[in-house]
């Protein structure tokens, strides 16, 4: 059976030369003329429309989604997005006082950012809104900039969120989705340990009621609180350890209840999440029902209503001070929210797009910029709250914004009687399951570089501040990189047994050949270890008299630059003068084609072969067949 009769049945438009063969004279003919060439056109319109639609799924996700749900994700999403709501308000709050902005600017934060990015973002379960680590390095930078700009707090938060956006969009622009790989692991959990502490130090004096200059720097902020134990509130301590206490067992309490009232897998139920909600609500209402107000420092009066668009200050000193703490900003939430997101897509089977997420997370920035919030990003809690809630799509996220904006308007004088305390005890309980030193340990035992990277990190960002010390961090973990790529390993390699495959000799009993010398270069070759690879072929040849031929086995190169090409031919012009010829084998097939543009393939004293087998076939006078 012919092929064309296999293949789905397609209709192809009328090609011009048949539209000419009809009389345009005849009336039929005319007519015949226009059905056809209306069909023609319906089927490009047709076509157009699909390839949009696919355009469309690509930029705006949300449209497949809605092109694809179901009903029965609908509850799902309803029940997430509520729980998820409930723990949002109360964080929302506390990471506002955090940024040193007013509590309403948190609620903000989970509006337009959060609908932006349920709209464009390519995560399903991620929730974009305030966090921690981004609360403080917005509090770092704007508090040193604040009273040079008359104490614009708001103003300098808000044109942050406008740059920290469109850094992500240009970012997008230029596709550097891969840009995740610029903080290495070591980095980030350094990072995000010492961001950890230096916040729980920052909520010492909210849990005890105290009142201290200036609560970024740790040392600062300890030695004030020392200094004032006197002033210490009591009404204050008892709030903040109290609900210290309650979250530390709230999620096993929970649990207990909801197994008792039959819930299975109470463990792992969403609900066990709402501590925070609950110690706040109570709170709330003991401060309320016995007067204390005056006793402790409180949230106070929201403002009732959705926010108003606003424009940031546009002053071009401004923009200029903040742009490096910008950019910082931004990877460090583009790095964070994208963890999150493919931890979570990795859990449901999904997959999300690098570069999707820098244009979802910039949008949604720029959002919180017009609206009087601060730059958000990915939040961990809240996230693992949506998926363990069973959410479906970013609907979920919808139903929380639904939640928020509610509270706003219904309910945000509930918020006049919260204790700060409360909230200095939800943000440390946040924070505090961000601590992790487990890796230390276990990297020191398979590459220490790793674990020096991740301490020194941790104790740069403590003493010099997150932006300073982050900084510091990616420099020493490139420094190290650069270190040890520059002395790379270069391994003399032998016949395993009979077989083709060639092994270290170190490690295996191989056969060698006392004319070939066969080493293995374990690196790139490039500008920082050329010169030390010069060094050790020219010593390892130098130390085995009878060697004849030099074969480098180039399996594990990637790259070779210019510095490295210099390097090659100056080794084969030393080795000719020597009587030993240089061949390479194993080159892969770009690398091969980098080489062809050069001279290196005609001044070469030997070949290049395919394998490191056939080399040693050939140079050792062994028959090797058509192969070679």
């Amino acid at each position: 059976m012919p092929l064309a009769n296999l293949t789905p049945h397609r209709q192809q438009p009328l090609p011009l030369r048949q539209l000419q063969l009809i009389d345009l004279a005849d009336d039929n003919g005319c007519s015949r003329f226009l059905r056809l060439y209306s069909a023609q056109n319906a089927m490009r319109l047709g076509l157009r429309i699909r390839r949009g639609l696919r355009d469309w799924r690509r930029v705006v996700p949300l449209v497949g989604v809605i092109g694809d749900y179901q009903r029965s994700d609908f509850g799902h999403d309803v029940m997430a997005g509520l729980i998820v709501g409930m723990v949002t308000i109360p964080q929302a709050v506390a990471y506002a006082l955090l940024a040193g902005v007013p509590p309403q600017s948190g609620l903000y934060a989970c509006l337009l950012p959060m609908v932006i990015y349920a709209v464009f973002g390519s995560s399903k379960q991620l929730v974009v809104g305030p966090v921690a680590i981004a609360a403080l390095l917005v509090t770092a930078t704007v508090s040193e900039l604040a009273p040079r700009y008359s104490e614009a707090y708001l103003g300098i938060t808000t044109l942050l969120c406008l740059q920290v956006g469109l850094l992500l969009g240009a970012l997008r622009i230029t596709k550097m989705g891969g840009l995740v790989t610029l903080l290495s692991h070591p980095v980030i959990s350094g990072f995000v340990n010492a961001a950890a502490i230096l916040i729980i130090i920052s909520q010492l004096p909210g849990l005890t009621g105290v009142s201290v200059d200036d609560n970024t720097n740790p040392s600062s902020a300890l030695t004030g609180l020392l200094q004032q134990m006197s002033l210490m509130n009591p009404y204050a301590i008892v709030f903040g350890v109290g609900s210290l206490l309650f979250l530390s067992v709230s999620r096993p309490l929970i649990s207990r209840l909801l197994h008792a009232l039959g819930v299975t897998a109470a463990q792992q139920h969403p609900l066990t999440r709402v501590g925070p909600m609950i110690v706040a609500m109570v709170a709330t209402l003991v401060v309320a029902t016995l007067d204390l107000q005056s006793n402790l420092a409180t949230v106070g009066a929201i403002p009732t209503g959705l926010p108003q668009l606003t424009i940031p200050p546009m002053t071009l000193e401004l923009w200029l001070e903040l742009l490096p703490a910008a950019l910082i900003i931004a990877i460090v939430s583009y790095v964070e929210s994208y963890s999150i997101g493919t931890t979570l897509a990795g859990r449901s089977n999904d997959r999300i797009n690098a570069n999707q997420e820098l244009l979802a997370l910039g949008l949604a920035n720029i959002g919180a910029g017009f609206t009087g919030a601060y730059p958000v990003a990915g939040s961990f809690s809240r996230s693992s709250v949506n998926f363990a809630a069973g959410a479906r799509t970013p609907a979920s996220s919808l139903v929380c914004a639904v939640v928020v904006v509610l509270t706003l308007v219904f309910a945000a004088n509930l918020f006049v009687s919260l204790p700060n305390a409360v909230l200095a005890a939800i943000v440390t309980t946040s924070v505090f399951g961000l601590i992790d030193f487990s890796k230390i340990r276990s990297n020191w035992d398979i590459y220490r570089d790793d674990s020096v990277t991740e301490l020194a990190t941790m104790a740069l960002v403590l003493v010099l501040g997150v932006e300073l010390g982050l900084l510091a961090g990616v420099a020493l973990s490139i420094a190290l990189f650069i270190r040890n790529s520059s002395q790379p390993n270069i391994t003399q390699v032998g016949r395993l047994g009979e077989s083709e495959q060639f092994r270290s000799v170190k490690r295996y009993a191989v056969q060698l050949h006392e004319h070939i010398l066969a080493l293995r270069i374990d690196e790139n070759i490039y500008f920082a270890n050329a010169g030390q690879i010069e060094e050790k072929l020219l010593r390892r040849v130098a130390g085995r008299q009878a060697t004849k031929h030099l074969l480098l086995v180039c399996n594990a190169v990637n790259h070779i630059d210019a510095t490295g090409l210099a390097m090659l031919l100056r080794v084969n012009q030393k080795l000719q003068r020597s009587g030993v010829q240089l061949h390479c084998s194993d080159i892969k097939g770009p690398l091969t084609a980098q080489l062809e543009k050069t001279e290196l393939p005609t001044v070469l004293s030997g070949e290049i072969f395919f394998t490191a087998d056939q080399a040693f076939k050939s140079l050792s006078g062994e028959r090797c067949g058509a192969s070679c």
